[in-house]
């Protein structure tokens, strides 16, 4: 299903596909050192940032494993692009898929980064069908793993010393959640989805 034509409302963010003139919002973030840390697209400067922007301006299907939807957090109160939020299929046969964030030093925590996630997962579960929906952070991103743990996500593996990055040993932490554990807290994260005029 293709959502280039839908938004997702939250009590204080609208998330919705990028659009051209959201560039400058994602390069005030996107190439930031402890941002870039963690995300799938390195950008050393603005015209790699540009080229990773550009790719997730394209990302707004999610009918097929491989596929990745991804959305704009823009505040409600000024228009103001935050971070994004991703949902990644990665397997038909078991229903899963990958969330993934990215949000701006100057918006974190505020819980804008917490509703986002939420809202995303919510989706994942009530509109793609997905069985299971799980998160991957660095050891080291403690924010990412408090925010995981919080919304009820719980952890499944710990990758001690797996891969080198940047001449360090680097960790991974795998956090996961099924529909039925999700639907109990359905109240809680209920989301509304609404059509762009």
């Amino acid at each position: 299903m293709a959502i280039s034509d839908q938004t997702i409302k939250t009590e204080r963010l609208i998330l919705r596909p990028f659009e051209k003139s959201d560039l400058d919002g994602v390069l005030s973030y996107y190439s930031l050192p402890d941002v870039q840390r963690y995300l799938d697209w390195k950008a050393r400067d603005k015209s790699e940032a540009k080229a990773a922007f550009e790719s997730m301006r394209k990302q707004t299907r999610l009918t097929r494993p491989g596929e990745v939807l991804t959305l704009a957090i823009v505040r409600k109160s000024d228009g103001k692009v935050m971070g994004h939020v991703s949902l990644r299929y990665t397997d038909s046969t078991a229903a899963q898929g990958e969330i993934r964030f990215a949000i701006g030093p100057l918006f974190r925590n505020k819980g804008y980064a917490s509703e986002a996630v939420k809202a995303v997962v919510t989706l994942g579960f009530e509109e793609f069908r997905l069985h299971r929906v799980y998160a991957r952070t660095a050891g080291q991103n403690e924010a990412s793993a408090r925010l995981l743990k919080r919304l009820g996500m719980r952890l499944e593996a710990h990758y001690r010393e797996h891969a080198l990055f940047q001449g360090e040993w680097d960790e991974e932490l795998h956090f996961a959640v099924l529909d039925r554990e999700w639907s109990r807290g359905a109240k809680v994260h209920e989301i509304t989805r609404h059509k762009v005029a």
